[in-house]
């Protein structure tokens, strides 16, 4: 074999390696690449209920900790956990937690989402993903599923189904992620920043 066949072979082998990479990623993607705790937070881009509407994104949020909820009107759970995240808002909101919830409800839903929003008198940022990318960039299974992003803009805790975001063990770790020095030393610890969490979700569309 000459060097310009055994050159050729090898380049060969290259491309057919590199075109196996590309179909395992496309087809792959969520199980070679999880969303877990520990990853970097994808990317939103949502768009804002005031008119007009404003996008808004993940980056606009860079150097704070966020509560990434992610829901919908239709789900069931969304609305027993959400009186739970107003709470925990209304607590450290002021302190600097950017609380987002991302309604990915179908188009043309936003009287509904504001319809939820007054019922249950939220006060934190609700943004509409009509085209359901957050979802697909968060590998979401199911809702709510809510998201804690440190100022590093990492996953810190994963959360599938509803949860009780009022409650000290969560109230503990915002506090921790947050370095509020007011938290007391005799407060029950918070999750491992390395915590996944799964109440009972319903199941994404």
């Amino acid at each position: 074999m000459t060097a310009r066949q055994q050159w050729l072979t090898v380049l060969g082998a290259v491309c057919v390696l590199a075109l196996a990479l590309v179909a395992a990623t496309h087809f792959l993607g969520d199980e070679l690449f999880p969303v877990s705790v520990g990853s970097p937070a994808p990317p939103i881009v949502a768009a804002s209920l005031d008119a007009p509407k404003q996008e808004r994104t993940i980056t606009a949020y860079k150097g704070k900790v966020v509560l990434l909820n992610v829901w919908a009107t239709w789900c069931e759970p969304c609305r027993v956990e959400m009186p739970s995240i107003e709470k925990l808002h209304q607590e450290f909101g002021p302190r600097g937690l950017v609380v987002l919830g991302v309604s990915v409800d179908d188009p043309g839903a936003d009287d509904a989402i504001r319809a939820f929003v007054k019922e249950y008198g939220l006060t934190f940022t609700i943004l509409h993903d009509a085209k359901q990318q957050t979802k697909t960039n968060y590998q979401v299974t199911g809702f709510p599923e809510t998201f804690v992003i440190g100022r590093e803009g990492t996953i810190r805790k994963k959360v599938i189904g509803a949860a009780d975001w009022s409650s000290e063990s969560n109230r503990a770790l915002i506090r921790e992620l947050l370095g509020d020095s007011s938290a007391s030393p005799t407060s029950p610890a918070a999750p491992s920043l390395g915590d996944t969490g799964r109440g009972v979700p319903v199941k994404a569309r």
